[in-house]
């Protein structure tokens, strides 16, 4: 479905007064925004192309990148149909013709047309992964067996009963790679393949290894260190000792950014990273970009894991990295790709659900959440708001107090007892609405006015890097009474953050939050609220990245129709990497 555009009037910003024919028709039509218009006149220009054919493509590819495709399919953007589309033959031929393409200033690579930064990307995380699979590390192949059959030892005396046949399998197979694709739904047991790897990998390398764990964002960071460090704790005393100055941090932060250049990093092909193993996780929300920088920033002979579901949403910037090589990789020998299936983290009704979702078997989700069970409730009501109230309240409170009390740790942890998730920001379905509606409801229940900013008990989200005060895009907090007045307590990858809210200019209140933002989080109970079947936001990934952030218990709140509907709508990205690893020898 077409992302479109009602425009306001013959003023709104996003018509290109100047346009005319084929890209004043789809301009008119809001499949077109001004921005995408004025790049395609723009190359055109510097190309000396005057098709209209062809800067309707060129236009297309722009808006692809802001859908977060890394290219257009010229055979699939017909939408809608009644629209004045170019005949698609004629199309193409033109296209692939162009002075443009022959000028380098875009790209024609499998019927695929790319803006050519995307192009480049795309070459080299191809290129980076194929010379990285041609060469392997050397491992002591008895002496990794010996290592994962005493972690393991370790983990059944621990936890008696439990199987880890398919975390040594991905441990075995990653130490005679270079790159590892480690793939898993919620609970199937990735941090602790992480975490025994490392083990293994130190047992191999008795001088020490310079490790690095990361992730896209702050909250997922702190939470992989957490994890990593919580799975040590079944270990012998000396291997839990070995790990337990391994910190993780922000992508962002591992690759160092260049002041001067938003895309660029300090650590490049020439000035690589100092690490002998990298593990990124929550790789799904990997950009295109990020992995191209975080590619020609690992050593050749630095071993790479990349660990992630490739079903949930992919990053809110262009690219759908760790899917399509998944895909590409898909039946092949040499695939890096270890997965695992079998979960351990919640009961047996949201993996139910999950897996209902993650195979698009509407039938069987509907099922699940009509079932009664204590663990997945299913709320079908014109009103939805009291059965909201009670959890969210209940845990807004539990925060509130906490933060009156001046308990950091207490108030930290209670922020994640509940997640209401919204797929939109605005509206009736989206965060600000209901950011509002708990905020009178706390107000109503303890009489605190919450007018000002950093009233006592508020959650923060932060919504953008700050390197100077080290706290970064996805970071959670909330604002603690302290002798000295209100603090905001960052929970940040290295470490709790006592700041001035003065200081802190990115954030947003977290008494709900979208689902894209959710990513990398867990809680207790989660709300999912799903807007009506109209909605352009609605997908399986959405909706399957939503449920899989509860621990324990899930209410989904929507209509049949919008269930229906997301489980129905894939979350398309236009790529050609999957089908260029797939064809790379």
């Amino acid at each position: 479905m077409t992302d479109l555009f009602e425009p306001v009037d013959a003023t709104d910003a996003r018509l290109a007064l100047g346009a005319t024919g084929l890209l004043a028709d789809l301009n008119a039509a809001g499949v077109l925004t001004s921005a995408d218009v004025h790049v395609a006149l723009a190359l055109g220009r510097l190309g000396g192309e005057d098709d209209e054919r062809v800067l309707l493509a060129v236009a297309l590819a722009v808006r692809a990148v802001r859908s977060g495709s890394v290219c257009v399919d010229l055979a699939t953007v017909a939408d809608p149909a009644d629209l004045p589309w170019p005949d698609h033959d004629a199309w193409v031929a033109a296209v692939a013709a162009s002075p443009l393409v022959g000028l380098g200033l875009v790209r024609w690579d499998n019927d695929l047309l790319y803006l050519d930064r995307y192009h480049e990307q795309e070459t080299q995380v191809v290129d980076d992964l194929r010379a990285r699979a041609a060469t392997a590390p050397a491992v002591d192949g008895g002496l990794m067996e010996s290592s994962m059959s005493r972690v393991v030892a370790a983990m059944q005396r621990a936890r008696p009963g439990s199987s880890y046949d398919e975390q040594v399998a991905a441990c075995l197979a990653a130490a005679g790679q270079w790159t590892t694709v480690l793939t898993g739904g919620p609970g199937t047991g990735k941090t602790t393949a992480v975490a025994s790897l490392l083990v293994g990998l130190l047992d191999q390398h008795p001088g020490g290894l310079r490790i690095a764990l990361a992730a896209p964002t702050g909250k997922a960071a702190a939470r992989l260190q957490q994890a990593v460090h919580q799975e040590a704790e079944a270990f012998d005393e000396s291997d839990r000792a070995r790990l337990a100055g391994v910190t993780a941090s922000t992508l962002h932060r591992l690759l160092r950014p260049d002041p001067g250049n938003s895309t660029r990093f300090r650590h490049n092909r020439g000035n690589r990273l100092p690490h002998d193993v990298v593990v990124v996780d929550e790789a799904s929300m990997v950009s295109l970009t990020q992995m191209a920088r975080l590619l020609e920033a690992v050593r050749p002979d630095a071993r790479l894991v990349l660990v992630g579901d490739p079903h949930q949403l992919s990053s809110v910037e262009a690219g759908a990295v760790l899917s399509d090589v998944v895909r590409g990789f898909q039946g092949r020998g040499d695939s890096p790709v270890a997965a695992l299936e079998s979960t351990h983290r919640f009961g047996a009704e949201i993996h139910e659900l999950a897996e209902a979702l993650r195979t698009g078997d509407a039938d069987a989700a509907l099922h699940v959440l009509s079932a009664g069970h204590d663990a997945v409730e299913w709320v079908d009501e014109d009103d939805p708001s009291s059965r909201i109230r009670s959890t969210a309240l209940a845990a807004a409170l539990a925060v509130r107090d906490a933060a009156e009390h001046g308990e950091v740790e207490g108030a930290l942890r209670a922020l994640d007892q509940h997640r209401l998730l919204c797929a939109h920001r605005d509206g009736p379905y989206g965060v600000r609405h209901w950011n509002r509606r708990i905020e009178q409801w706390l107000t109503a229940e303890t009489g605190d006015p919450l007018f000002e900013r950093a009233y006592i008990g508020r959650p923060l989200l932060v919504t953008a890097n700050d390197h100077q005060l080290g706290v970064y895009n996805g970071d959670s907090g909330v604002v603690v009474r302290t002798p000295g007045g209100p603090r905001a307590i960052i929970a940040a990858s290295d470490g709790p953050r006592d700041l001035a809210p003065s200081r802190l200019g990115d954030v947003e209140t977290m008494h709900a939050l979208t689902i894209h933002k959710s990513q990398g989080s867990q809680a207790d109970v989660v709300t999912v609220l799903l807007p009506d079947e109209e909605s352009r936001l609605l997908s399986r990934e959405l909706f399957y990245t939503a449920v899989t952030r509860a621990r324990s218990r899930v209410r989904v709140v929507g209509s049949e129709a919008s269930i229906r509907a997301a489980i129905g709508r894939r979350a398309q990205r236009a790529s050609g990497l999957a089908v260029r690893l797939a064809a790379a020898p």
